[in-house]
């Protein structure tokens, strides 16, 4: 995990869920300024809290004297929940204030809601995109790849915060954080069901799936979903790490930066239109793995 030196920042978290949580107590060993929290359970966040995280009842009080507010909520309409109202942050009257949106959502319309608010607030509340991915494990370890996008100087002032999640690049202009995690979820959807394909067809067909796993980990087939996912494939274990639902609105985005591009994709489309039935049948609340029992039971 990087470490931040000299880093006086007041950052504040939101959204503490599997990932927020995590990347919440990296935060807190970073060596830097003081880090608030908020959410709708102060018990569910006592660890945070005894590790040296301030707990704010409200975003707003949360936002009073914050610097930068890393935001690591599922969409943009939980972003805008947080933002309004006599609770929100807004209602901070914040003077100089980073919003960091680590949620995969439209590059469009984290645009416009930077346009939106740099109005609103006359120019005080900046906004930068992060979105992350590396999972639950990531997150815990402190090395989730961070996709950054934004101006130049919003984004010096977010790095240093960001560096203690992980690894953060600067990719371009806001936005372009969402399109590169657009192509992230493109690669990560087509690798995980090609896996779950080859899993039913191997089994199928008598062979050991975890000797062919490990077999095609050390081949041009070996990859980092196949290592981390690869156990969960073989054993059939579901449980959530990176929920299979999510993958739905993540590849509608896709879908829309190949529109608005005029790129005319061959995978994306079947991509979508799986991850579609997948949540139809039942499917969604799984971990991406599940890809196997959803091909399995077609």
């Amino acid at each position: 995990m990087a470490m931040v030196d000299g880093d006086v920042t007041t950052v504040g978290v939101i959204g503490l869920g599997a990932m927020g949580a995590p990347m919440t107590a990296n935060l807190l060993r970073r060596s830097g300024g003081p880090v608030r929290i908020t959410g709708r359970v102060k018990d569910k966040h006592q660890a945070l809290i005894e590790s040296g995280a301030h707990w704010h009842d409200t975003a707003r009080s949360l936002a009073t004297g914050c610097d930068v507010v890393l935001l690591m909520l599922p969409d943009l309409p939980e972003v805008e929940q947080v933002l309004a109202g006599p609770d929100g942050l807004l209602a901070a009257v914040p003077d100089d204030l980073l919003l960091i949106i680590s949620s995969t959502s439209s590059p469009t319309g984290v645009r416009e809601l930077a346009e939106r608010l740099l109005e609103q607030t006359d120019g005080a509340v900046k906004v930068v995109d992060a979105p992350v991915s590396g999972g639950v494990d990531g997150a815990v370890a402190g090395t989730l790849s961070i996709m950054v996008g934004g101006a130049d100087a919003d984004v010096a002032r977010a790095l240093p915060v960001l560096a203690a999640c992980g690894t953060p690049v600067h990719l371009g202009p806001l936005g372009a954080g969402e399109v590169a995690k657009a192509c992230n979820q493109m690669i990560v959807s087509a690798t995980i069901l090609a896996l779950g394909e080859a899993a039913v067809l191997a089994d199928r067909s008598g062979l050991d799936l975890a000797k062919l796993f490990d077999l095609l980990a050390g081949g041009y087939a070996g990859s980092r979903l196949l290592t981390t996912r690869g156990d969960r494939i073989v054993t059939a274990d579901y449980s959530p790490s990176g929920v299979a639902k999510y993958m739905v609105k993540d590849l509608s985005f896709a879908t829309a930066v190949a529109e608005a591009t005029d790129t005319h994709p061959i995978l994306l489309p079947a991509l979508s239109a799986a991850f579609d039935e997948l949540v139809e049948r039942g499917l969604g609340d799984y971990d991406i793995s599940v890809a196997r029992r959803f091909v399995a039971e077609r």
